[in-house]
Parts: structure tokens; sequence; C-alpha cells
């Protein structure tokens, strides 16, 4: 059974290996042990029989938008329901905290399009473009696509248009 729950400081080493697996093969963005210990209540992490298997965070970047961030699993158990019950648990805990808009930025968006997103514009996130996409070495040639996730039903704005004759 997977069982995923809030990261502790004695998962920092599991967490940077993990995601150092998955940076040194251009997957992901390399993440030091300084950053995680920094961002730790972000992190959750998931074990199988006690076993570290997989991570992810849920950061939050406005009082209505988060980022699933550093979403990695074990090569030895990958498309056994690991990631997405990782990000579920981040929907879970975003929505407890009332935000509106999930994102991630990825390599494999019909993972994430599984789990309820939908591709995007990285634009629709300025937050992230401007305050830290910008300090990416790969700002200027960045790979990854945008998905979005609306977790609360958001009411049709559209005017529609009426023709009016003379």
């Amino acid at each position: 059974m997977i069982r995923v729950e809030p990261a502790r400081l004695r998962d920092v080493e599991a967490i940077q290996s993990l995601v150092t697996y998955w940076a040194d093969r251009g997957d992901m963005l390399h993440r030091t042990p300084q950053e995680i210990f920094e961002l730790i209540r972000d992190f959750k992490v998931a074990t199988v029989d006690g076993e570290f298997v997989g991570c992810g965070s849920l950061h939050i970047l406005g009082d209505d938008l988060a980022e699933v961030r550093s979403l990695a699993v074990r090569h030895d158990v990958q498309a056994k329901g690991v990631g997405a019950a990782i990000v579920a648990t981040c929907i879970e805990d975003a929505k407890s905290f009332g935000l509106e808009r999930v994102f991630a930025l990825t390599y494999k968006p019909g993972f994430f399009e599984k789990q309820g997103f939908r591709v995007a514009n990285v634009m629709e996130f300025p937050q992230k473009v401007w305050g830290e996409c910008v300090r990416c070495p790969f700002f200027t040639n960045c790979k990854e696509v945008a998905v979005v996730r609306d977790l609360v039903e958001r009411e049709d704005v559209s005017v529609p248009l009426v023709a009016v004759g003379c």
C-alpha cells in the first residue's frame, strides 16, 4: 500500500538523492540539501511497506495558486500509482488552503492530464515566470510544458456577442 505523508527532516537525504537521480538525466531541476531543508514543509514523501519510493512538493505562490514541483518516483516503482498518490495529496492540501489552481511545469504532461490537469500557457503564472523561472539556467530555452488544474468552479465571464439590427 502506498502511504503519502509530510516529509520530515530525516527525509532530506532521500529526497535529494532521488531528485538528483532524475535531474542528472535532465528530467527535473537539481535541488540542494539546503533548498530541501528550507522547503521541507512543502514536501510529501511516499512509502511502500515503510520504504521511501517518491517525493513531491506543493509550493504556494499566492493566495490562489500553488505549484506541484520536485515530483520524483523511484525508477523501479514507476507506473504503480506512486506519483498519482503524491499529486492527489498535494491537491488535497491545496484545497484545504482554499487555493483555486494548482499548476506544474513538466516534461510529462500526459501524466498530469491523467490527474485532471490541462495544458496551459506558462504566462498564466507570472508569479512563477518572473519570480523563479527568470533565474533558471534554462529560462531562454525551457522545454517544460505548463499544466494546470482548477480546484474551484469558475463562472463563465465571457459576454455573448449579440447582433443588433437597425
